[in-house]
């Protein structure tokens, strides 16, 4: 693992940490996961299992200390790295196709995974009937959807020029 790749992927979950905090809740304290992007945006950028493996845990532990869902401590620690490797292993099945058509598409199948787990997870801790997660699955997990392949469709193309611009190495 190279350092310089560390610290950018640092910076990242630094980044989305901020925007987690500061996202207003939509519904029961649920927020938008403006965390998931950053992760997506590392994986996209540096697609190594170890930088995943590493770059999912972190999002997961810092996502669960900064929640304000009950129940959502596990669930965050559970959901990061499932998400994070079926989003690169969705990522290495399309990495020969345009980048700009299959990040944002990426992001919403990830977002998706994310929130399904995320709420799984959720209701089992807490104990909620089964019927109410379609409820806060369309209300919660379909805006967050919206918003980060928005969030992806800006913000790839801007650090990708930025990354090849100050030559930032992945091998």
């Amino acid at each position: 693992m190279k350092t310089k790749i560390l610290v950018i992927l640092a910076l990242f979950i630094g980044i989305g940490t901020v925007l987690h905090t500061i996202a207003p809740p939509i519904l029961f304290g649920m927020r938008p996961d403006i965390m998931l992007p950053m992760m997506f945006l590392g994986i996209l950028l540096f697609p190594k299992p170890s930088y995943v493996l590493l770059l999912s845990i972190a999002t997961g532990v810092i996502s669960a200390l900064t929640t304000t869902v009950p129940g959502g401590q596990i669930s965050n620690i559970v959901d990061k790295p499932i998400t994070a490797f079926i989003f690169f292993g969705l990522f290495l099945l399309v990495r020969n196709q345009p980048i700009r058509i299959s990040a944002p598409i990426l992001a919403a199948i990830g977002t998706m995974v994310s929130g399904t787990v995320f709420l799984v997870m959720a209701l089992y801790v807490i104990g909620l009937l089964p019927g109410s997660f379609f409820a806060l699955f369309s209300a919660v997990v379909l805006p967050a959807t919206l918003f980060n392949v928005i969030f992806i469709v800006i913000l790839y193309p801007i650090v990708n020029k930025i990354m090849e611009r100050s030559q930032v190495v992945t091998d």
